[in-house]
């Protein structure tokens, strides 16, 4: 679901824990992986938080490197994957044009308002035949077909997102990258319950879909309090990888 920004330098501490930890890093690690041809020598996380993922696209022959805005993240990523951490904006990296194979962005552009920036940058690093992988449509993939889908469905479809496929390859397109493949895996751990969509709903999580209206919240979180089996988490969200070539 499309989220207000975290503080990330806080939510360091908890965030494997609250975001599905090992087995939901393990599940995007080996999607991505699955789109990095043969031969990808350099790969660059971006946003690579607690470095969670990062450490498992590690490979023989691949090198892999992490980069983060957040101080907090990046002393955990720096543990996982040691000397291969970097501080740096996804819009403006601390690299040459064409220096690495593959760039990754697992459940960044949902957040980011600039997207096109970072798609834009993510190409000039790459070289002619490397690729980008990037989570695109995340909230699309939430709660799909269950009661608190009902509910939210409404704003969720009048939101902007701007991971939305269509978007980012347009986005891609400008800078020179051409649709590859794609891949989906799960988001063990993720699947919501009522009552704790309702907690974050009231606190200000999805804000940025609706202005944060209080009598839009309450009558939400009114309807979410009200569906059954409070605690029991609905179905974990399939996510969704597409890849796209720079071209020669």
């Amino acid at each position: 679901m499309a989220e207000t920004v975290l503080d990330y330098e806080a939510e360091a501490a908890h965030y494997d824990r609250t975001r599905g930890g090992v087995p939901r890093a393990e599940a995007a690690a080996r999607a991505v992986l699955s789109l990095v041809p043969a031969g990808t020598r350099t790969l660059l996380d971006l946003a690579c938080g607690t470095g969670l993922v990062t450490e498992r696209l590690a490979r023989p022959g691949l090198g892999v490197y992490g980069a983060d805005a957040a101080h907090a993240m990046l002393r955990v990523a720096a543990e996982r994957v040691p000397g291969r951490t970097v501080r740096a904006d996804a819009r403006r990296l601390p690299l040459p044009d064409a220096s690495v194979d593959a760039v990754s962005a697992v459940w960044l552009l949902h957040l980011a308002p600039f997207a096109p920036e970072i798609v834009a940058e993510a190409a000039r690093v790459l070289r002619p035949g490397g690729v980008l992988v990037a989570t695109v449509d995340k909230d699309a993939a939430h709660d799909v077909g269950s009661d608190i889908d009902e509910v939210l469905r409404p704003l969720r479809s009048a939101a902007p997102a701007s991971d939305r496929a269509d978007l980012v390859t347009a986005h891609a397109a400008a800078h020179g990258l051409d649709p590859l493949s794609s891949a989906h895996f799960t988001g063990h751990g993720q699947g919501a319950t009522p009552r704790d969509t309702a907690r974050k709903l009231r606190a200000g999580y999805f804000a940025s879909w609706f202005s944060g209206d209080p009598a839009t919240t309450e009558t939400l979180a009114a309807a979410l309090d009200a569906l059954p089996d409070q605690d029991r988490r609905r179905p974990d969200p399939r996510y969704r990888l597409a890849s796209f070539v720079r071209r020669g």
